[in-house]
Order: C-alpha cells, then structure tokens, then sequence
C-alpha cells in the first residue's frame, strides 16, 4: 500500500497526537481540547527580523508622555536654566542650537523606556513642542539674529534628530538583534 497523503483538512494534535479530520471551526482538538495554534505556520526567521524595527502601533498615551517629557526638557532648559544662571541666554539662535539636543536626548529616553516599538511619538510630541517654541525664540529675541525660516528649519532638523533618538532608543532597550541561522 502507498504512503498515506496528509490531507490539508487533517491536523495532528500537538498536544495529544489525536488526528482531527475535518479541521475543528474552533481550532481546538476534538480528543483532548488542546488549542491547535501551534501548528498554524509561523512568519520566517526573514520576516522576523525585517518586522524587528517596525513600528508596532500609535499609542496616544506614549504621545502624551512623550508630550510632557518633551515639553518639560525643552522648557527646563531653554526658558528655565537662563532664569537661575545669568550667563547663560538662550535667546534666539542660541536656544534652537540647545533645543535641538534636548529634543534628542527625549527621543532616546522615551525609546527606552517604551514598551513595544515607538518611533513616531516622540516625532509628533517634539512637532507638538517645537512649534511654541519657534514662536517663542524667534519673538521673544532683543537682537535679530535669525529670520523666522531659519527657525523653522532648526525645528525640522530637531525633530528628525528625535526620530533618530528614538531608534537609537529602541536599539538600546531590544539590545543586539538576533544572529542569523546558518
């Protein structure tokens, strides 16, 4: 006699061994009630590590942490830190150059410390912080040392410096990828 042919409405029990011909609608055994999960096929080792980097989802309440964070962090030093040391006058251009870092700097944090994958939060809570913070410097200066543009450009590269914080984040708290099988 020929060797038998597994039909593709045939599952084995992982559990049991018991052979469920038809395939259960619930997914269970109909010998011992085992979920038969395990045997649906899973993505590749390839697939894995190509969804490794990926943003998982939105989480409006990582936004909202990212918000203060950012928010905190720019205010602390751009507007607070020139209030208790004299010497320091982050009026201007000067404040962009510290806002920049800041920005970084809370990108990483939140990457850290986030569970799952979340780039893009930070993003939009440093966009969310950069545009009263434009405004701020660029009105607030007793010597014109930028015009209006140039603001907005150093809020744009301070927002991308946040999304590379944030990866970099990420990689941090993930640690190093998985190795290859050979």
């Amino acid at each position: 006699m020929a060797a038998a042919t597994k039909s593709p409405n045939t599952m084995t029990c992982p559990s049991c061994g018991a052979k469920n011909s038809p395939v259960p609608a619930n997914g269970r055994c109909v010998s011992c009630g085992a979920t038969m999960e395990a045997i649906k096929p899973s993505r590749s080792p390839e697939a894995d590590r190509a969804r490794r980097y990926q943003q998982d989802g939105f989480s409006v309440v990582w936004l909202l942490i990212a918000l203060l964070v950012q928010a905190v962090l720019t205010a602390a030093l751009v507007i607070g830190l020139p209030m208790v040391v004299g010497a320091l006058d982050f009026e201007g251009s000067n404040g962009m150059t510290v806002a920049v870092p800041v920005w970084f700097i809370g990108g990483m944090l939140l990457g850290m410390i986030s569970p799952g994958k979340t780039f893009i939060e930070p993003v939009v809570a440093s966009f969310m912080v950069a545009i009263p913070t434009v405004f701020y410097l660029a009105r607030g200066q007793t010597v014109r040392t930028m015009p209006l543009f140039m603001y907005v450009i150093m809020a744009a590269i301070g927002v991308l410096f946040t999304l590379i914080g944030a990866y970099i984040g990420e990689r941090i708290q993930m640690g190093p990828p998985p190795k290859p099988a050979e």
